[in-house]
């Protein structure tokens, strides 16, 4: 014949202490979606484009005083 085994009782301090792991698991799954939803929130930073970044450069020069031709000698470049 097949051998029962005997169910084992745990402990009520045993069963708390499950249970605190499993309330434990869900307050850190809800501070992280806490925190997602904050981040909807967050404003996000602009990208900008290539030409953007080109325009800003060149008048950051201009600002600071150096010409055309002395920009494109700083890169580099040689112009007619």
């Amino acid at each position: 014949m097949e051998e029962t085994k005997k169910r084992i009782r745990r402990s009520v301090e045993e069963r708390a202490a499950e249970l605190d792991k499993k309330i434990q698991a869900h307050k850190d799954a809800i501070k992280a979606l806490e925190e997602k939803k904050a981040e909807l929130f967050r404003p996000k930073k602009r990208r900008r484009s290539d030409a953007e970044l080109a325009k800003e450069l060149f008048s950051k020069a201009k600002k600071a005083g150096m010409s055309s031709r002395e920009i494109a000698e700083k890169l580099g470049l040689e112009l007619e």
